[in-house]
């Protein structure tokens, strides 16, 4: 299927200086390697020697080498990896560095809401993990335990992530936004026995009161014995005798000097899950040496992420993002910037003056993220220095050309790449923007090494440039989770039976003519009609072309003539009055670009989009809601007021 969101001219080309410096070429020259073509060829034909050369450039530390990185006689779908090693992801994220003497660079900065900050160097951080660490095991903590993470974007939710990790313990990350009943869901799901948690955190300059809503929460939580608690706001809150613990408490009984217990390699790092459409969410399970290698691959050679670089991506510990970037600039032997709150309060600026203030060179922003930035002009933009930022790098969802634009020209001023990125809670990234490659608007440069990402028909057979299909994984991955948690058949089952031998990942993808490959967004939410095909991301970019709305989410219904009807939920510009002029122009765009079979049977206006603190769409509630219909798992929602907005506008017609 010909798909016009693919057609379009490289807008950004890395000079030779660009490529020579890049990670990607100092990994090609480690390994003596002709050229990328040839690291790309020799990865698919031995992927053994692949992962191999992959540890000892990223310098992963083991305490016992493995015998072989992977071995796949259980079949594809359940590989194993690093056989027989033992080790700890913590002995390369702050060990490897302080015996490279860069224990006084900056491994952690943060700004909170209010406006106060707070940094730590490596050393500093690793004298805050063990006495953090050492002292949860006077109290009972121990390998195999598993422990939720329930904290604002503070330098204690790295130091916590990092504690439990060198103990052993599997993380559970948990929303900061979540509310009791969907804390209590995946606590007991994962059955863990302790939470650390804050006394609450700002948002928009209101209290949250995170230690008061995991109270509610734990209610219904048989195994929790513990509940940590670090002090953010300073206020009072309930603690009940022997359960719970002030993080000062908790230190003051550790060692500085506690070394990282040694675990497999394959030791469970963390259970990270996904909301599913209906049913409990999914536990996806995450391993100290699997992710560790994977996040380098990802972030230290797809995105050129150096050890001068100061990251800062703006998410919640929650999502899968929020351990990762703090894995992956501290594997880097980077800097972490973690901010509290949102981008845009006190004011719309914030976000540009971050950068200026921490120096950003590295920014993770997505396409969400950009349509609401880009509500509020450029002026905001233009009062603060962005010279410090090199690269900037999105995931989650598909982009349309005129954001990424906006964020090319405007954020990054030209002077470096916006780099896309697909992947998944479920595996990491499966094909990316490669930094030696020119790049197009909202496109990538295809399939990560390792990952054997291809796209394919119906019946599983590769398809041509310009065809719309599902993208797959045709080789073992490390990064990919080691099934979900306690339900191997549902694994099975979500991933790995619609194409036997190959991954599923559940999003659609085409490829051009020039080798850039775009994603269209979830197969799952498909728009068929009249027999002809397409993603919602397709609809969406006709729509944000014409400049007069700020966000669009295109769904589809039942209809009785066409199969299926297009229903586009926008957010008019603000200087756009929501009228049905406006609509009808919405309607002839979406026409003039895809055909009459598409015009839309309705464009309802909305002041916001439901999204996640990750900044996804919720297309599936939206259509949940038109439909009068179950939407499923609501925790991860950071705006639930804009479902009861949209519930009431239908409400409004269907009267």
């Amino acid at each position: 299927m010909s798909n016009n969101t693919t057609s379009g001219d490289f807008a950004w080309y890395p000079t030779d200086a660009f490529k020579r410096d890049s990670n990607w070429a100092a990994f090609i020259a480690a390994e003596g390697l002709r050229d990328y073509a040839t690291l790309e060829a020799k990865a698919a034909q031995n992927p053994e020697w692949f992962w191999d050369a992959l540890v000892r450039f990223l310098g992963v530390q083991f305490i016992k080498p493995y015998t072989r990185i992977l071995d796949q006689s259980k079949g594809i779908e359940w590989p194993q990896w690093c056989i027989g090693a033992t080790g700890n992801m913590t002995l390369s994220l702050i060990d490897r560095h302080l015996a490279a003497g860069r224990g006084e660079h900056a491994a952690i900065a943060s700004e909170s809401e209010d406006g106060s900050s707070r940094s730590l160097t490596y050393r500093e951080l690793a004298k805050e993990v063990n006495l953090l660490a050492s002292g949860l095991a006077t109290i009972g903590f121990k390998s195999g335990d598993a422990v939720g993470i329930y904290m604002p974007m503070i330098p204690d939710v790295a130091v916590a992530y990092l504690a439990l990790a060198r103990l052993g313990c599997i993380v559970l990350p948990l929303f900061s936004g979540f509310g009791a009943a969907a804390i209590a869901a995946r606590l007991n799901e994962a059955e863990a026995v302790a939470v650390i948690t804050a006394d609450g955190s700002l948002r928009r300059g209101k209290p949250v009161e995170m230690k008061q809503v995991l109270d509610e929460a734990i209610k219904d939580v048989p195994t929790l014995r513990h509940v940590v608690v670090a002090r953010r706001l300073g206020v009072d809150v309930p603690m009940q005798a022997g359960r719970d613990f002030w993080w000062g408490d908790i230190t003051a009984r550790g060692n500085s000097d506690f070394a990282a217990v040694e675990l497999p390699a394959e030791h469970p790092l963390m259970i990270v899950y996904t909301s599913g459409t209906t049913g409990r969410p999914k536990g996806t399970v995450h391993t100290h040496c699997g992710l560790t290698v994977k996040t380098g691959e990802d972030f230290i050679l797809c995105f050129d992420l150096k050890a001068t670089d100061r990251l800062m991506w703006m998410t919640d510990f929650g999502w899968l993002v929020g351990p990762l970037q703090v894995t992956a600039a501290l594997l880097a032997g980077a800097t972490c910037v973690l901010v509290e709150g949102t981008p845009d309060y006190p004011d719309t600026g914030r976000l540009w003056r971050l950068v200026q203030d921490h120096k950003v060179s590295f920014l993770g922003c997505g396409p969400t993220l950009a349509r609401m930035m880009m509500r509020y002009g450029t002026s905001d933009i233009s009062k603060y220095d962005r010279s410090s930022l090199r690269v900037a790098a999105s995931t989650g969802e598909p982009w349309d050309p005129d954001s990424w634009m906006w964020v090319y020209e405007n954020v990054l001023q030209r002077r470096g790449p916006l780099m896309n990125y697909s992947g998944g809670t479920e595996l990491g990234g499966l094909v990316a923007t490669n930094v030696l490659f020119p790049i197009k608007p909202a496109s990538f440069s295809g399939p990560i090494p390792g990952t054997g990402a291809d796209i394919v028909d119906p019946e599983g057979r590769s398809v041509g440039a310009e065809t719309v299909g599902e993208l797959v994984m045709r080789q073992a991955c490390i990064g990919t989770t080691r099934g979900l948690w306690r339900d191997p058949q549902r694994y099975i089952d979500n991933y790995w039976t619609r194409f036997p031998g190959m991954w599923l990942h559940g999003d659609w993808a085409s490829r051009d003519a020039d080798g850039s490959w775009f994603i269209h967004g979830r197969s799952d939410d498909t728009i068929k009609i009249a027999g002809k095909r397409t993603g919602p991301a397709e609809i969406e970019a006709l729509l944000l072309a014409t400049h007069r709305i700020s966000d669009a989410a295109a769904v589809a219904v039942p209809d009785p003539v066409k199969g299926s009807a297009v229903i586009c939920t926008v957010v008019a510009a603000p200087n756009e009055a929501p009228d049905q002029e406006l609509a009808t122009a919405l309607s002839n765009a979406v026409v003039s670009g895809l055909g009459g079979s598409f015009r839309p049977k309705q464009v309802l206006f909305v002041g916001d989009l439901p999204r996640t603190r990750n900044m996804k769409t919720m297309r599936r509630v939206i259509r949940a809601v038109l439909l009068d219909e179950n939407p499923g798992d609501l925790s991860a929602l950071v705006n639930p007021e804009a479902v009861d907005e949209l519930r009431k506008i239908v409400a409004l017609q269907k009267s």
